[in-house]
């Protein structure tokens, strides 16, 4: 399938408000199911399945229908890329560099530290080679992936207590999802892979010193403000990190042609989607964090340059003993460089600028 196969398929998205082709009347019900790794109650990242599903559900005049299932509803929210894989659900909605475990290579389909961000993540996927290559990675687990969304750059997360230097990151206990956790214990931390979902309690019982999800528009929904004090920047482990729907093979090949393109359109719509809706929400959520007492803080840049090298040092281990992932990320790294060296006479001078402004 060309990469860029969903630009030419977005087109379809104008059927979202015309009702369905002709071609497609023509066509079998189909349903499926699609498993969420996210709780219902966030309507951004768990939205976006919403927002694909009934996309499909419009494009095709109501004939392929895909219900969606929040994470614990028909498997734990780290279960469903083994449940596509096997073919148990059609498909899911996820976090990639939750399955690092499986290869480290998992991650970088979604983000590591000190990497794209959104847009760069997006560019390298449509018009990159990012897409072929996950997806040649992906074929291993009997899998097919669509970019489904993506938060833009988060932030660094809840804290109890103050962090003033690299000694109080000695034993803390993090919560923290993908390979920001292989970070934090190489600079003595402890990370801890809990579901979203789960968060809060382990937060408020103290069974973690801190914890990071996405951003403020999320983590006020989710309460962490009324346990943790502490709400520090940026995210460096994630920059801009992807959403993918994972589609178990078989079940999209047996798709007719026209449900193909209407899926890849329906994710293209759920991917741009996602993005907007946290730009657009986070601002005034943080607003109100700060509002109520939440205390913003910069992580330190001791922190930051120690946690750089680190990721250096970790990618350059991984490419020496995993040929997915020196494969990948070979590719990966040249498009951060060029990337990095374009935006730094661009984006990052005309953002500057711009901060520097009272508007």
């Amino acid at each position: 399938m060309d990469r860029r196969s969903i630009i030419k398929h977005a087109g379809i998205a104008g059927v979202l408000a015309a009702g369905a082709a002709p071609a497609v009347h023509a066509q079998a019900a189909i349903r499926w199911r699609l498993a969420s790794s996210f709780p219902k109650s966030l309507d951004t990242i768990w939205g976006a399945a919403d927002v694909f599903s009934k996309a499909v559900k419009n494009m095709s005049g109501g004939k392929f229908e895909i219900s969606t299932h929040a994470a614990g509803e028909l498997m734990p929210a780290f279960g469903v890329v083994d449940g596509v894989q096997q073919g148990s659900i059609e498909m899911c909605h996820t976090a990639p560099y939750y399955f690092f475990g499986k290869d480290e290579t998992f991650a970088l389909g979604c983000a590591i530290p000190f990497g794209l961000n959104s847009r760069q993540m997006t560019a390298w996927m449509y018009e990159g080679n990012g897409l072929s290559l996950m997806r040649e990675f992906y074929a291993k687990y009997n899998i097919i992936s669509f970019p489904g969304g993506n938060t833009g750059a988060q932030m660094g997360g809840w804290f109890r207590k103050e962090i003033k230097s690299m000694a109080d990151i000695k034993g803390l206990k993090f919560r923290i999802g993908g390979f920001g956790g292989k970070i934090i214990e190489r600079l003595g931390g402890v990370p801890q892979n809990i579901p979203g979902g789960e968060i809060y309690p382990a937060l408020e019982k103290g069974t973690i010193d801190a914890a990071e999800w996405i951003g403020p528009y999320d983590d006020q929904k989710l309460g962490f403000n009324k346990v943790a004090p502490f709400y520090y920047y940026p995210g460096w482990w994630e920059g801009g990190p992807e959403l993918d729907f994972f589609i178990n093979t078989k079940s999209f090949e047996s798709l007719p042609a026209e449900y193909k393109a209407i899926v890849e359109a329906a994710a293209s719509h759920a991917h741009v989607e996602m993005q907007a809706r946290y730009d657009a929400r986070n601002p005034n959520a943080l607003k109100q964090l700060v509002g109520a007492g939440t205390k913003l803080r910069p992580f330190p840049k001791d922190m930051m340059n120690q946690a750089f090298k680190a990721a250096q040092e970790l990618y350059s281990e991984l490419s020496a003993k995993n040929d997915n992932w020196k494969k990948v990320y070979t590719d990966w790294s040249k498009f951060r460089a060029d990337q990095n060296m374009w935006f730094k006479v661009t984006d990052m001078r005309f953002d500057s600028f711009m901060q520097e402004q009272k508007l």
